[in-house]
């Protein structure tokens, strides 16, 4: 109805472009407007104002022979003071940016090594942005924002790159290991030297008590049993600490040790002492 009366509604955060006999005329801000298409006024369409997001990826080559895909996201908007050359002047605004990022990016890349280019994504933002401001802004279009939101190289370079990152890490971890058990052995090194040392000095302690308390009992016998030599009290001191041995033993219930004199001496005595025994069993 409004349109027949000649009425127009343009909604906020647009322009609308009016034409004369196919002439442009007039830019209609957002509200009611009055076009009179029986005197050949018309409406040749609607430029939008709002921020739009163009997503463009772009596939190169970096300077180590690296083919890499580029994501970048260009943000964008119209300018109403430029609407008519925003309509009139591009037939296909996304393929004109699409156009310049595919440009500045073929020729950034290439210049850059595939380790550097993750590190300057930045600069290569703000090269695809300042060239496309000095190019759309021509058109009436204004640049908002370009972020290069991804780099993705070849599935097969990328697992190279982990494999790489892995192998470093478990040299690391290999290098850190071999120098705690370095570091174990040394320590642990160090305290049984220590153990030893602090073990020699108890057995000789033990050794000189054992010197000195012989010596004692020898003196003290020698001068309460008139007649004996050091040897007799030597002698009766190994029988008593022998029987002493004996005692411990039989004592014991989990005892396996069992003392057997060797030697060709001692063998000859044995076969001695069983021969004897064997002698007076029969006579018994």
């Amino acid at each position: 109805m409004g349109l027949a009366l000649g009425c127009l509604q343009v909604d906020q955060s647009t322009v609308a472009i009016k034409e004369v006999f196919g002439k442009f005329d007039d830019v209609l801000e957002p509200g009611c407007h009055f076009v009179p298409w029986c005197l050949g006024s018309q409406v040749a369409g609607y430029l939008s104002l709002r921020v739009q997001q163009l997503d463009v990826r772009c596939e190169t080559k970096t300077k180590d022979n690296v083919f890499v895909t580029v994501v970048a996201s260009i943000q964008y908007r119209a300018l109403a003071e430029g609407a008519v050359d925003a309509f009139y002047k591009l037939s296909n605004t996304r393929e004109q940016i699409q156009a310049y990022v595919f440009d500045v990016i073929r020729a950034s890349v290439p210049k850059m090594e595939l380790d550097a280019s993750f590190e300057q994504k930045n600069e290569i933002a703000k090269a695809v942005e300042e060239e496309l401001e000095k190019a759309m802004c021509a058109y009436g279009y204004e640049m908002v924002q370009t972020l290069i939101v991804d780099i993705e190289p070849d599935e097969h370079v990328k697992r190279a790159m982990n494999d790489i990152n892995a192998a470093a890490r478990l040299r690391m971890a290999a290098n850190e290991k071999a120098e705690a058990e370095k570091i174990l052995q040394i320590k642990r090194a160090e305290g049984e030297s220590e153990s030893k040392y602090l073990a020699g000095l108890g057995i000789a302690r033990q050794r000189q008590a054992i010197v000195d308390g012989l010596r004692d009992s020898v003196l003290a016998f020698s001068e309460n049993v008139p007649g004996t030599t050091s040897k007799d009290v030597m002698d009766m001191v190994l029988v008593t600490q022998y029987f002493d041995t004996l005692k411990e033993i039989g004592a014991s219930s989990k005892s396996t040790s069992v003392f057997v004199p060797h030697g060709p001496g001692a063998v000859k005595d044995i076969s001695s002492q069983i021969r004897e025994g064997l002698l007076k069993g029969n006579v018994a």
